[in-house]
């Protein structure tokens, strides 16, 4: 049988692959890491991992093992939160944020649902900025976070809202003229990026590559925040997909919304991390749904 601390210090190096910041990360020191590692290896018989001066790399066998550790570790740490949370009840702090305006809303009435349910946990509201919505999960600075999906990476749902899509343009755009376009003008025109932390699948649903008959979409510049991007939009520097609430929330006298008439809608709802579904977060989705479905 393995003890706890030689499965955190196998599983932690696993991901680091590197012993000075897998030391760091236990608050031991390099040595006791290395003194634990060949512990296991002698016990299983076999090395974990393959060490060179400057490379530490998993064994096929270390992969492996690491591979069907990870799930069992983390459903015992699950285990041990809901425990927690159901002996001490849904107290403490979570920390919510909303990402664009149009979500904020939905937050409020999510929050007002979730504290009259549970008056002992304190609830902290912040607005996300593009740059840190991710960081903000990881890190635990945010619990849960109502955006758009899809968002890789994290659990996404239920959706609360759902909205059609637009195109922005400048003013004086030719498509500015148009009542809808088609997705398929995208090829025609440069596409305003989004910031570069984004996630992967997100960009793709918002910003395509090719449009569906498989036109490639040029790209245009990116901007570090909606408001920079819808700038450049306004400055001709190319166009941007954008959510049918935008016209509301960002009306500009230099910015056109065109529907965009063959584009599926955009859904927006909680998002969070799988390792922190706690409790809280759990009673926060189900208020949120709740709440959503008495303001409609």
């Amino acid at each position: 049988m393995l003890e706890r601390y030689e499965v955190e210090t196998f599983l932690t190096l696993a991901e680091e692959l590197h012993f000075g910041r897998t030391a760091e990360r236990l608050r031991v020191s390099t040595g006791r890491v290395s003194h634990v590692i060949k512990k296991l290896e002698r016990q299983i018989g076999a090395p974990l991992f393959a060490r060179t001066s400057r490379v530490v790399q998993l064994t096929p066998i270390g992969r492996q093992l690491a591979d069907d550790l990870a799930p069992h570790v983390a459903g015992i740490d699950e285990a041990v939160r809901r425990a927690v949370d159901a002996g001490r009840g849904i107290t403490g702090t979570l920390r919510v944020a909303f990402l664009g305006e149009w979500t904020a809303p939905v937050l409020l009435r999510a929050v007002a649902l979730f504290s009259e349910r549970h008056p002992d946990c304190k609830v902290e509201v912040h607005e996300a900025q593009l740059s840190t919505t991710r960081s903000g999960l990881l890190d635990g600075s945010t619990d849960v976070l109502i955006a758009s999906y899809p968002f890789d990476g994290m659990v996404n749902g239920p959706a609360l809202l759902s909205e059609g899509r637009m195109l922005a343009v400048a003013a004086d755009h030719p498509l500015a003229r148009e009542r809808s376009v088609s997705l398929e003008v995208l090829a025609d025109h440069p596409v305003v990026q989004y910031p570069s932390v984004t996630s992967a699948e997100f960009k793709r649903d918002r910003t395509p590559e090719h449009t569906p008959s498989g036109r490639p979409v040029p790209k245009g510049p990116a901007g570090n925040t909606f408001s920079e991007m819808l700038t450049l939009v306004a400055m001709g520097r190319g166009v941007l997909p954008v959510g049918g609430h935008t016209p509301r929330y960002y009306p500009r006298p230099d910015v056109a919304y065109v529907p965009i008439h063959d584009a599926p809608p955009i859904e927006r709802g909680p998002v969070w991390l799988a390792s922190n579904t706690t409790n809280r977060v759990r009673e926060f989705v189900r208020a949120a749904t709740d709440a959503n479905s008495a303001g409609r």
